[in-house]
């Protein structure tokens, strides 16, 4: 039985503790976990004792076996409460999961997807501009890895631009609520989630009066079966549940990667500079990246059957939890993987979820973001620092750990 509590935020205060789960994997890629009483500001309970999965052949596995392993109790530790099972992306198996997959993949028509290209390109240059304009001095997490994924993600839902700043003040609430370090409470977090779930319902109305080309408009229209056979809308549950997942997932998985591919850039300037003099390596930049920042940090899954994983028996119902940070820092897999090196190849990182039914349906835009973002960085500045403490959050059942604030020096040439 593992002693740490790994669900402890404490361990989280500085980022990903790398060093304990290379020390775990170590010993064994699959342990016990003790239960635990989730340390967030959301009264959710205690857990069973559940498994938890550190190794990349593990992760992957389990990520893509998802008849033995379902996901529709849903990510966090705890499972879900019964009524939001099956009726969003993160919660249901096929065919649920197929069906509401191809809904928003009915979205993203060739026009949408050519003019979200320009619009990452377009977002990025005004976010860098406003970098220079103001001498460099800038919170990096802030002014530049939170606003393009926010913008695409608004952009892709179809939300005006005069509603845009209330939103992401909601969703930045919602995220940061459940993280016992600030001052945020419980009815803060309710407000925020509230607040996100009637403008989805009168964006939804908008919509469905005057549809545009968008992903929300797609939902607000859409007709699918039942599980009585009978056609007919979304509810207003799986409206509510679409909005929040893909305004927070959307946004903060990609805030993630842009913050620590950043902070991984600044520490280590001789991939700085190689990106600056070899242009061409930002595919497999990109990739290390998103490898280094894993902006994921847990999923978990509940076994559907008796089955034996890594050495260990794991029973009907049991909880199963995959940690894609460690899984990602695997030497078995990766050589030397605590060098960041931009030019990594093969680099089969797991950061995504592993390949499967539910590998993550915003991967190609989190990648195409993230691309834009270094390959300008690397074109308009010629280094940058770390200019004071940076802080760290860490919501959600342990889901994600990132920088909250990035104080940077960034210097244009």
């Amino acid at each position: 039985m593992l002693e740490v509590d790994l669900t402890d935020h404490a361990l989280y205060v500085n980022g990903f503790p790398h060093d304990l789960f290379t020390e775990l994997r170590r010993q064994s890629p699959i342990v016990r976990h003790k239960q635990t009483i989730l340390p967030d500001r959301v009264a959710r309970g205690q857990t069973d004792e559940f498994w938890v999965l550190l190794s990349h052949p593990l992760v992957q596995r389990a990520n893509r076996d998802w008849e033995t392993f379902s996901a529709l109790a849903g990510p966090s530790i705890l499972a879900s409460i019964p009524e939001n099972q099956g009726h969003s992306l993160v919660a249901s198996d096929p065919p649920e999961h197929t069906r509401l997959r191809r809904l928003i993949s009915a979205g993203f028509t060739p026009r949408m997807i050519a003019r979200l290209d320009e619009s990452i390109l377009e977002y990025t240059t005004r976010i860098l501009d406003e970098v220079i304009e103001r001498g460099g001095e800038i919170d990096f997490v802030r002014d530049v890895a939170y606003l393009l994924p926010m913008q695409i993600i608004a952009e892709i839902m179809g939300i005006p631009d005069a509603d845009r700043a209330a939103i992401f003040g909601h969703i930045d609430t919602f995220l940061r609520a459940t993280d016992p370090k600030n001052d945020l409470t419980a009815d803060d977090y309710q407000n925020a989630m509230t607040r996100l779930y009637e403008y989805a319902r009168a964006l939804g109305e908008e919509k469905r009066r005057r549809p545009t080309e968008d992903v929300w408009s797609t939902l607000a229209l859409a007709q699918i079966e039942h599980e009585d056979g009978e056609a007919g809308a979304l509810t207003l549950n799986e409206l509510d549940l679409f909005f929040l997942i893909l305004s927070v997932a959307g946004s903060e998985t990609t805030r993630n990667a842009i913050s620590a591919g950043m902070t991984a850039l600044i520490e280590h300037p001789d991939q700085f500079e190689r990106l600056r003099s070899e242009p061409g390596l930002i595919d497999s930049a990109t990739d290390e990246i998103i490898r280094w920042a894993s902006p994921i940090t847990m999923f978990a899954r509940q076994a559907t059957r008796d089955v034996e994983l890594g050495g260990v028996e794991i029973k009907t119902g049991e909880r199963v939890s995959m940690w894609y940070p460690s899984a990602n820092r695997d030497d078995d897999v990766f050589a030397d993987p605590f060098r960041f090196d931009i030019g990594r190849q093969p680099n089969p990182h797991v950061a995504f979820g592993g390949g499967g039914v539910h590998y993550c349906l915003g991967a190609h835009l989190a990648k195409r973001e993230v691309h834009v973002m270094f390959e300008q960085i690397a074109r308009r500045f010629s280094g940058a620092e770390i200019t004071g403490p940076a802080v760290f959050c860490t919501p959600n059942d342990v889901i994600a750990a990132s920088a909250d604030h990035l104080p940077t020096r960034m210097t244009p040439g």
